[in-house]
């Protein structure tokens, strides 16, 4: 797979690193050296768009690309931005670093056993049961798959945002998340058409999953809302923040266009209840979607209540996220309970089937479907 990291900065300096193994070194088509312990590279882009490489202090040459390319399997690499300055990060497998418009393009060329491992512990940490890593496994995989073209004008498939998928270092702490992956082995979701799911996932649901269209612009049928009393006690599932009236009121009226004067909703500008989901604020002929206002004022969810308190108006929320689609805190309680994987994916998903290695395993195991032994 070929996903796009460091993609929430611009960077214009990459220093990559040992970590473990040697690997490589391209530019262009040309082979540069190696990089072995104790040695990196670094790379910048130049005005023109090409590369600038430089082994240790030494600058080499500019290319139109650099690859690295691992001499074994499994090797990884540490990459740490200098301008701007972040973090170091570790992953596996090989690279590829273009320039455009001034930054770095950083390709991660990565097995999708390495990719998925990583992006389960980015989403979903260390320390889970075994079934929810497989759950989280199946539905990152899904979502994978069915979205391979979303980054192809960049050249690469997938991005390591949430925009995507996070996906923000090799797997380092849980050898369980592998276990996990490689027990999913190339297992997906379909609906009944034979599609892959849309692998909607969200920290918590509040206690309650809602609608896509609630969301985005369109319903699908697979994605119903359910009722997650599994979440509504663990760490994520309320929330309460404190607003400036006239912050309120500027943007829900200002913006939004809400009747302040209307005789019977005027009086509610600042109040307003949730014992369920619901898509608008008041009233759908308003057309004030939620998610609106969630983003205006940075909330954790769509799923909250507000009244006035002096010169503020109080937000007491349910849930983080979305909320459409699997709740990952409730998927985590769920596997705790004793509940499998694709138990857990059939609670949050409706009317769907798996597909992947283990069926092609039970049909090889059935008598009418094994190929004559004697042949």
């Amino acid at each position: 797979m070929r996903i796009g990291v460091v993609r929430s900065h611009d960077v214009k300096k990459m220093v990559f690193s040992y970590f473990n193994g040697s690997y490589f070194i391209f530019g262009d088509t040309s082979k540069q050296g190696a990089l072995l312990p104790n040695e990196f590279i670094s790379v910048r882009p130049t005005s023109d768009n090409k590369v600038e490489l430089s082994l240790g202090v030494s600058v080499v040459g500019r290319f139109d690309s650099i690859q690295l390319r691992q001499t074994g399997k499994n090797y990884g690499l540490r990459l740490t931005s200098m301008n701007p300055k972040l973090k170091e990060k570790k992953y596996l497998d090989d690279f590829v670093v273009k320039a455009r418009s001034g930054t770095l393009t950083i390709i991660n060329l990565v097995q999708i056993q390495h990719y998925l491992s990583g992006v389960v512990e980015s989403e979903g940490g260390g320390g889970k049961h075994l079934e929810y890593y497989k759950a989280q496994a199946t539905i990152s995989r899904t979502y994978a798959m069915d979205r391979l073209d979303r980054h192809r004008r960049e050249g690469f498939q997938l991005c390591d945002q949430v925009h995507c998928q996070a996906y923000h270092n090799m797997q380092r702490y849980t050898p369980l998340i592998d276990t996990a992956v490689n027990a999913t082995h190339n297992v997906v979701m379909k609906n009944d058409e034979g599609h892959l799911v849309d692998g909607f996932f969200h920290a918590n649901c509040g206690g309650e999953t809602t609608w896509s269209d609630y969301v985005w612009n369109k319903r699908i049928d697979y994605l119903k809302p359910v009722v997650d009393s599994f979440c509504v006690y663990t760490r994520q599932a309320n929330y309460t923040k404190r607003i400036l009236k006239s912050d309120w009121r500027n943007y829900i009226v200002g913006k939004l266009g809400y009747p302040e004067n209307d005789s019977v909703y005027g009086d509610l500008l600042y109040t307003f209840t949730q014992f369920y989901r619901k898509k608008y604020f008041h009233h759908p002929d308003f057309k004030i979607k939620l998610t609106k206002i969630r983003h205006k004022f940075k909330l954790k969810s769509t799923f909250f209540s507000c009244y006035e308190d002096g010169d503020y108006v109080v937000v007491e929320g349910r849930g983080y996220g979305h909320g459409v689609g699997l709740c990952q805190e409730g998927a985590m309680k769920m596997a705790n309970l004793g509940y499998n994987y694709q138990q857990i994916l059939r609670f949050y998903f409706s009317d769907i089937h798996f597909e992947g290695e283990f069926e092609e395993l039970f049909f090889m195991q059935q008598p009418e479907f094994r190929i004559n032994e004697l042949d």
